[in-house]
């Protein structure tokens, strides 16, 4: 028999016990799957970032309005590459539960400051042309079947138009697909000078600027510029890094990081008490076949390589059969949950796994199994 052989022998030789203590590491690392696939849609904003972009806003609040010429003197800042502004619509369509992420834009500086957005150019042509186009993001399209040319209503929860009508009539210009995984599409962005010409309050008023710079080292000097050119004016703002932005925006609905890791920490100590006491009782119970085994030749080194393999053995199989089905329930969070951001199962969260797969192995087995290799073996065999 070799020695991987005597190793499964012994994980399974209580096959009841060994499938329980299987099945509360697969429940915890079924959790810290779930849990972290959605952690990154959530944080996709915050990770694909752009270091050179800073967003301004209101000083009192991001849903609080700004002039539109702010646009053309922040332009004027030294160091600044290209500037772009949106609004916030706060749409809907057919039913307020269909509630889209839906912005007017400024359209060629928009596009061209996120380039992480591709459109096709005939779209992006048509799109620039037609001051009634709308350009759908992918998870969007998907979701309610629109195709290019659609005449699509979108209705606002916040906006009116001058008719009093709340519901504004576009043409899809096209579809904004991702250039890579992660890159949220799921919104609808249409023209701003067609909303401003259309809604019946807001005036020459704008939500947010994008702000994209030439070097990313004048980006501490240039939040300061602009902030300080509008101090005590009636409309402050308020300038941070893109990322800074996204981060203190998700922080809103709670400090999630801190939530998963509590909820997951809580899982894996629990878990890596029950594993350890498990094989605590596995090695007592063993105590007069150890002292055999090492009466016949097998050495101490030998015997705790034993116990740890069979830790390990015990933390992979369970390991990764929820590893393994929380990958496949990603996709199913892809779909389901895309209004929160693209939900993947990253390669940093699969190699994190198998980390605290090793650690729970090594943890769990190394008392026991140091205490198997230190056993006198005289001792042992007088025990009953």
């Amino acid at each position: 028999m070799t020695f991987l052989q005597l190793i499964r022998k012994n994980l399974f030789r209580k096959k009841l016990r060994t499938a329980l203590t299987i099945f509360a590491i697969f429940i915890a690392f079924l959790i810290f799957g779930v849990l972290a696939t959605f952690q990154n849609g959530m944080n996709a904003g915050v990770d694909l970032a752009g270091a050179d972009r800073l967003i301004v806003t209101n000083k009192i609040n991001f849903t609080q309005p700004m002039p539109i010429a702010y646009v053309s003197r922040v332009a004027a800042v030294p160091g600044i590459a290209r500037v772009a502004h949106a609004s916030w619509f706060g749409g809907y369509y057919q039913e307020p539960k269909n509630f889209l992420v839906s912005f007017a834009i400024d359209p060629a500086s928009y596009l061209d400051i996120y380039s992480e957005y591709v459109v096709a150019p005939a779209q992006r042509e048509a799109f620039l042309r037609d001051r009634g186009g709308v350009l759908v993001g992918k998870v969007v399209a998907d979701t309610y079947g629109f195709k290019v040319g659609d005449r699509i209503p979108l209705k606002s929860s916040i906006w009116r138009q001058k008719n009093g009508s709340d519901t504004w009539d576009f043409t899809v210009s096209g579809i904004v697909t991702p250039r890579e995984a992660r890159v949220d599409t799921n919104f609808v962005m249409f023209h701003y000078e067609y909303f401003k010409e259309t809604r019946d309050v807001g005036g020459d008023t704008i939500g947010w600027m994008i702000v994209k710079t030439a070097n990313t080292k004048d980006n501490e000097r240039i939040i300061k510029t602009i902030d300080t050119q509008f101090a005590n004016s009636p409309f402050e703002t308020e300038t941070k890094t893109e990322q800074a932005f996204n981060k203190a925006f998700i922080e809103q609905m709670g400090d999630l990081g801190f939530i998963i890791l509590a909820v997951v920490g809580s899982a894996f100590v629990t878990i890596l008490l029950i594993v350890g006491n498990t094989m605590m009782l596995t090695v007592r119970e063993r105590t007069n076949e150890i002292a055999v085994l090492k009466t016949i030749g097998f050495t101490g080194e030998r015997i705790f390589a034993l116990i740890i393999g069979e830790s390990l053995l015990l933390a992979v199989i369970g390991g990764l059969l929820g590893v393994g089905l929380a990958w496949l329930i990603s996709f199913g969070m892809a779909q389901a949950m895309s209004s929160f951001g693209p939900m993947t199962f990253s390669l940093n969260t699969a190699l994190t796994s198998f980390v605290l797969i090793a650690t729970l192995g090594v943890l769990t087995g190394f008392v026991p199994a140091y205490r198997a290799m230190k056993l006198d073996v005289v001792t042992a065999l007088g025990r009953k």
